[in-house]
C-alpha cells in the first residue's frame, strides 16, 4: 500500500518543539504594529511570552554604504527614507554633522536656524500624532486614529506649503535652508497650533486618559525600569519614561534651543501609559516652542544660506551675475565639496530619541565612513528583555509603545 508523503514541518531553521503548552511562533514580519518588517520569534507557554528574539534585516537598503558613494549634498534626500515619519529630523541631523565637519555651524544665518527649528518642532508634532494614531488603532481605539490623522494632515499642509512635499521633505540644506517662509505661513501656523492644542485636551486625552480599556491595556504593561533603560541605551521618551531627565535640546543645545523657554516632561511610571502621557505633554511643549519662534522669525534678517563659497553655492543672484560664483557652483554641484580630513559625531533629539551621525572624512567629496546611530535600533533590541513575562495580547501594545520605524533600523 502506498504511504502518504508526510513532510516534516520546517520553520526557518527553527526546531518546532511543543512540550505541553509551550510552542514557538513567528510574530510578523507582516507589519504587526511595527512600521516596517519586524519578525519576532516568540516562545510561548500558553499565551505568556517566555522568550523573545527580534529578527531584523528584512528591509535592509544599505543606507550607510550608499552615503559613502555619494557626495554630501546628494545623500541628504536619502536621509528622508530612514525615519520617514519625521524626515526633517533626519535631514537636519545629517546637515548639522556636515556643518560641524566643515566648521561652519556658526555661519548659518539666524533666519535659517529659526526656520529649521520651526520645521523640527512641527515635524515632532507630526511624528507624535502618527504614533498616537497607529498605537491607538493597534490597541483598539478607532476614533483617536481619525482625530490624530486630522491634525497630522493639517500639519503636513503647512510643510507642503513650505517645501512642496508631505512625507519626504528635503527641506533643510547643509548651511541653511533653500526657501524663506511663504507669505501668510506664520498666521496659518498660529491657527494650527490653537487647533491641535484643543484637540490634545478635548479629543485625545478626553477619550483615552480615563478610558478603562485603554488603561487596562497600557498600565503596568511594558515596564522599563531605570537599569533596563540604561543598559539598552534607550533615549527620547523611552528614557524619560523611566525617570531620566535627559533631552539633547537642553543638555547640548543646537540651533536656537538655548534661547527658548520649554520644559522636558519626565515620569517615573515606567509603563506604556506613562509614555503615552509624555507624548501628549511633548506635543504641548512643541506648541509652546513654535509660538515663541514666530516673533523671532520677523526680527531676523532675510539671509538663508551660509556665506562660505568654498563649500556652499552662492545666492542665485551672484551665480547669474558673477563668473566666479557660477564656476564655483558648477564645481560644487558636479564634484561636491571637499571637507577637511577629520571625523565628527553629532547627536540631535529626534522625535524618537537620540539620532546621531558619525562622519569620517579623508578630504574626498564623499564620506570615507558614515555611521548612523538611530533610536529605533536600540528600542527594537530591548524587546528581548522587555517582552518575557507578558501575554501575547500585550506584545502589540509594547511594540507600539516603543515607537519604532524600521527604515532607520534596517539601514
Amino acid at each position: 500500500m502506498q504511504q502518504a508523503n508526510r513532510l516534516r514541518p520546517f520553520f526557518e531553521n527553527l526546531a518546532f518543539d511543543r512540550q505541553d503548552n509551550q510552542m514557538v511562533i513567528n510574530f510578523g514580519p507582516q507589519h504587526p504594529s511595527s512600521h516596517g518588517q519586524l519578525r519576532l520569534i516568540l516562545h510561548l507557554d500558553g499565551e505568556q511570552v517566555i522568550k523573545a528574539n527580534p529578527d531584523i534585516g528584512y528591509l535592509h537598503r544599505g543606507m550607510e554604504k550608499m552615503a559613502e558613494n555619494m557626495i554630501y549634498n546628494e545623500f541628504l534626500p536619502t536621509t528622508d527614507r530612514m525615519d520617514y515619519i519625521a524626515s526633517s529630523s533626519n535631514n537636519y541631523g545629517f546637515a548639522l554633522a556636515v556643518e560641524k565637519l566643515l566648521g561652519i555651524e556658526d555661519k548659518v544665518p539666524r533666519r535659517a536656524k529659526i526656520i529649521r527649528t520651526m520645521l523640527l518642532e512641527l515635524n515632532r508634532i507630526v511624528s507624535h500624532e502618527f504614533w498616537l494614531a497607529t498605537h491607538a488603532l493597534d490597541v483598539g481605539a478607532m476614533s483617536v486614529f481619525l482625530y490624530a490623522f486630522r491634525e497630522r494632515e493639517w500639519a503636513l499642509d503647512l510643510i507642503e506649503d513650505y517645501c512642496g512635499a508631505r512625507l519626504t521633505h528635503s527641506a533643510i540644506r547643509i548651511g541653511g535652508v533653500p526657501l524663506d517662509l511663504p507669505e501668510g505661513w506664520t498666521g496659518n501656523l498660529a491657527n494650527y497650533l490653537d487647533k491641535v492644542e484643543k484637540a490634545i485636551k478635548n479629543d485625545y486625552e478626553a477619550l483615552l486618559d480615563e478610558n478603562r480599556i485603554w488603561k487596562m491595556r497600557l498600565e503596568n504593561v511594558g515596564i522599563i525600569d531605570k537599569e533596563m533603560a540604561r543598559s539598552w541605551a534607550t533615549s527620547g521618551i523611552m528614557l524619560r519614561g523611566s525617570g531620566y531627565h535627559w533631552d539633547l535640546r537642553k543638555e547640548m543645545p543646537y540651533e536656537i534651543y538655548s534661547e527658548l523657554d520649554f520644559d522636558i516632561p519626565v515620569t517615573d511610571k515606567c509603563d506604556s501609559y506613562g509614555r503615552y502621557k509624555l507624548y501628549m505633554e511633548e506635543m504641548r511643549q512643541s506648541i509652546r516652542i513654535l509660538r515663541q519662534l514666530i516673533p523671532l522669525y520677523y526680527s531676523s534678517d532675510s539671509q538663508l544660506m551660509a556665506n562660505v563659497p568654498q563649500y556652499i553655492s552662492a545666492p542665485k543672484e551672484q551665480i547669474m551675475t558673477q563668473n566666479y560664483s557660477l564656476m564655483q557652483h558648477f564645481v560644487l554641484v558636479t564634484q561636491g565639496m571637499r571637507p577637511p580630513v577629520g571625523e565628527v559625531y553629532v547627536a540631535t533629539e529626534s522625535p524618537k530619541g537620540e539620532l546621531g551621525f558619525y562622519i569620517n572624512s579623508q578630504g574626498d567629496p564623499y564620506p570615507y565612513r558614515l555611521k548612523i546611530r538611530t533610536p529605533s535600533f536600540f528600542h527594537t533590541g530591548i524587546l528581548q528583555d522587555l517582552l518575557p513575562g507578558y501575554q501575547l495580547a500585550d506584545v502589540v501594545t509594547i511594540i507600539g509603545s516603543t515607537n519604532i520605524v524600521f527604515g532607520e533600523v534596517d539601514r
